[in-house]
């Protein structure tokens, strides 16, 4: 899964523009709302809470923000949010599944179905692409914290799966039920995490060529502008020499 770790990177990077910035931390923001308002809003108390705030804080959300957020989900009159997974095709049939949290679900849906038409996708039903991800736990280290062995070992003392580790850092894979444990152990051995998080891990993926490459990340891009979309996955996979050009 090259091409997907690259992705990410080419996304962080894109991330660190101000209008990204503020609208990944409405994002963000959102998630713990969210988090606390179905549990305890005490991140202790809530391994969702907990690791919505953690990711918050690896994407430099401010500590004000981030209680602010939890503050919400007391209130009372907030919007009330429902989670909603959409999946599709995009170029060349490549998986796309997108998970949006939104207080009006016949908006969200319009939205999500005419982003896919006008980007060259189409919009399946549910199910219809999810055969081709596992839900995992994914915890990512950088790789200045040690070498794949020591990782490994500490992955494999904590409960996870597996670990890639490379010159961008390490992965480490886990059960989606077992995230908050072993990112716990985890952080016991090995320190703070870069990020910890639930995704949506390709188990067969799709060969783009720069083209297709061109219009997938344009779809992603114009699925992402959408305030009620939390985050994408595709399956994608490309060649280095297409990544290059990019």
């Amino acid at each position: 899964m090259a091409g997907h770790s690259k992705w990410a990177n080419i996304q962080h990077r894109k991330g660190r523009q101000d209008a990204a910035r503020s609208k990944l931390f409405s994002k963000l923001s959102k998630e713990i709302t969210v988090a606390a308002k179905m549990g305890d809003p005490d991140p202790d108390k809530n391994p969702r809470l907990r690791l919505a705030v953690k990711e918050a804080k690896s994407n430099s959300v401010p500590k004000d923000v981030i209680d602010r957020a939890i503050k919400k989900s007391q209130a009372g009159d907030g919007d009330e949010y429902e989670e909603i997974r959409y999946e599709g095709y995009g170029p060349n049939g490549v998986a796309v599944i997108v998970e949006t949290m939104t207080d009006n679900r016949n908006r969200t849906a319009s939205t999500v179905r005419s982003t896919f038409s006008k980007n060259g996708g189409n919009l399946g039903e549910t199910g219809s692409v999810g055969f081709m991800f596992e839900r995992k736990g994914e915890v990512v280290y950088p790789e200045t914290v040690g070498d794949a062995d020591t990782v490994f070992e500490a992955a494999i003392e904590a409960g996870a799966e597996d670990v890639e580790s490379s010159d961008e850092g390490h992965i480490i894979w886990c059960a989606d039920t077992d995230l908050n444990d072993v990112s716990n152990a985890l952080e016991a051995a090995l320190g703070e995490t870069e990020s910890t998080k639930l995704v949506w891990k390709p188990s067969t993926t799709t060969e783009l060529g720069l083209e297709d490459m061109q219009k997938l990340m344009k779809l992603v891009d114009a699925l992402e502008d959408d305030d009620d979309v939390q985050r994408v996955t595709t399956n994608f996979e490309a060649s280095d020499e297409v990544m290059a050009q990019l």
